[in-house]
């Protein structure tokens, strides 16, 4: 079992390191957008991008987990036919259904920016996007079903390259006609947005060539399986089909439900802040704020806890399949423990670090700004956001495909009614989207886990997961707190102050938390040699004197 547990947190943790480079890449050309479209610009993109990512959701985005699912439950009996037409069956699905939903964007997008016209333009050029992406949906969902995860992971890699670059460069041929301009101006913003939506659609064809080239090269191994198959029961592609609906469609509901939040909080917060006075211009911009630097911010953390789920579907859909509850319980176990070792100390970190990662990333003047404030109340999201995403992918794991829509829809009418009542009833604007995202992940995360412990019989242990990770991220805290202080103090308020906290503050908090929880037990040395390079950390626990 030791070995499987290893397979897996090491896949786990190839998709989680190619998903945090994604994300680092993201933020280095944020600051540089800015710069370029400016706020009112990046939260057209914001608006477009939350409508084409429902759209991606409604039509494939579950389409790489139920094609992962699949494939890993046939894997696991050999049936190795079977296997391969599930894939050829779910390349139909998704040319079809990626089509359609690219001409709904497209044809649609007037209708659907609402009061936000800027970001019209901007929907036009991402919803091609929507095709490339389920047949690009289907190749990862390929190679994770066969529980490798360096395909998807390079090609993310690859793809936000590439989007990063062609999104300053398209953002700044756009708004070439209307330059020089003293300010950021409605038609600079609107094309600047239309821009970086051209560069994330680069990105993902150039992701999609990627795959389809790591395919091919895949192929004579998959023949050779094949031609040793022995099933005797060859699946048909009406069945398949069937099999791919029934497996996609609550994963849609669910996941479209729960993704949702973002469009529903745009529209409510742009048309009650609207109603009560303010101007169009002035909501986009503080909705780029939330969008544009909270949101990027907080979903670094999401990154690994989504890359940690799409690798554990394949073993637990597998013990599943075999009715081995025992394994299921023990990847659970494991997920759930590495997701909180990470999540944990990412909350704390970014919520006493949030001055100098906003002021280094988006501008010194953002430093103390809005983006940083709402960083500082909202960075307590991170667990139950990443709790709730990774709980979500266990119960898919587990077939137990309905429960995740049951809460996710009790969630989002929780989330709408916070965000009524925040943006109604008092002044806090901006802050009353932090406050019902994170109303929302909550909910979904204590529904989660009660089905989880129903349907599973897992039960789920606090003291190691929770209680001390929670304790060893507070002393990181507070010592990379009492650093980032000193440092402010002393260094004049700017871009050299903030790297300089940075580069001395987070190795610094890394090894504090490090050296906590292993003091603190929350992993024995048997443990820690199941996980990945475990033997090397149990070396240098003992040279610390931790072990």
């Amino acid at each position: 079992m030791s070995k499987k547990k290893n397979s897996f947190l090491m896949q786990g943790m190839i998709l989680a390191g190619a998903s945090i480079v994604c994300r680092i890449i993201g933020l280095l050309y944020r600051s540089p957008l800015f710069g370029i479209i400016g706020k009112a610009g990046v939260g057209y993109y914001g608006v477009a991008y939350n409508i084409y990512n429902i759209i991606l959701l409604i039509s494939s985005f579950s389409i790489p987990l139920a094609v992962s699912k699949s494939i890993s439950a046939r894997l696991a009996k050999r049936e190795y036919i079977n296997a391969q037409r599930i894939f050829y069956g779910a390349l139909v699905y998704a040319a079809v259904v990626g089509g359609i939903a690219s001409l709904v964007a497209w044809f649609g997008a007037p209708y659907f920016v609402g009061t936000q016209k800027g970001a019209e333009l901007a929907l036009r050029c991402i919803s091609p996007t929507i095709f490339f992406s389920a047949i690009l949906g289907v190749l990862r969902g390929y190679f994770q079903g066969h529980n490798t995860m360096v395909p998807t992971s390079v090609s993310q890699i690859i793809e936000q390259i590439l989007n990063a670059i062609f999104s300053i460069l398209m953002a700044y041929v756009l708004i070439l006609p209307f330059l020089p301009s003293d300010s950021i101006t409605y038609e600079i913003a609107r094309h600047g947005a239309a821009g970086s939506a051209l560069g994330t659609e680069i990105g993902v064809i150039t992701g999609l060539i990627f795959c389809l080239a790591i395919y091919k090269l895949y192929q004579p191994k998959a023949k050779i399986q094949m031609r040793h198959d022995r099933t005797k029961y060859i699946e048909s592609y009406r069945n398949i089909l069937k099999i791919l609906l029934m497996t996609i469609t609550p994963v849609i509901l669910s996941t479209a439900i729960y993704n949702c939040c973002p469009t529903i909080d745009m529209t409510l917060f742009s048309s009650i802040l609207v109603d009560k006075g303010m101007k169009s211009f002035t909501v986009s911009e503080l909705y780029g704020v939330f969008s544009g630097q909270y949101n990027v911010l907080i979903n670094i953390p999401l990154a690994m806890a989504s890359a940690l789920t799409n690798a554990v579907i394949p073993n637990i859909s597998g013990a599943y399949a075999l009715g081995d509850t025992r394994r299921m319980n023990e990847n659970i176990e494991m997920v759930i423990k590495f997701t909180m070792m990470i999540s944990i100390p990412c909350a704390v970190g970014l919520g006493v670090l949030n001055v100098p990662i906003n002021g280094l990333i988006f501008g010194v003047e953002n430093g103390t700004g809005l983006g940083a404030n709402l960083l500082r109340v909202g960075a307590v999201s991170v667990i139950f956001t990443c709790m709730s995403t990774v709980s979500n992918g266990i119960l898919q794991g587990m077939d137990r495909m309905k429960v995740p829509i049951r809460h996710a829809a009790v969630s989002v009418v929780v989330n709408v009614i916070v965000l009524y009542l925040c943006l109604t009833y008092t002044s806090v604007n901006t802050f009353g989207l932090v406050f019902a995202t994170t109303a929302f992940s909550i909910v979904m995360c204590f529904l989660n886990a009660w089905s989880i412990r129903k349907y599973s019989g897992y039960k789920q242990e606090l003291v190691k997961t929770f209680v001390k990770p929670i304790i060893s991220a507070a002393l990181m805290g507070v010592i990379v707190g009492l650093i980032q202080f000193v440092l402010m103090k002393l260094l004049p308020f700017g871009r050299i102050a903030f790297i300089v906290c940075l580069v001395i503050a987070i190795p610094v908090g890394v090894l504090v938390y490090f050296a906590a929880i292993i003091g603190l037990k929350v992993f024995t040395e048997e443990e820690l040699k199941n996980v990945p390079k475990g033997t090397l950390i149990i070396k240098l626990a003992k040279k610390l004197h931790l072990l």
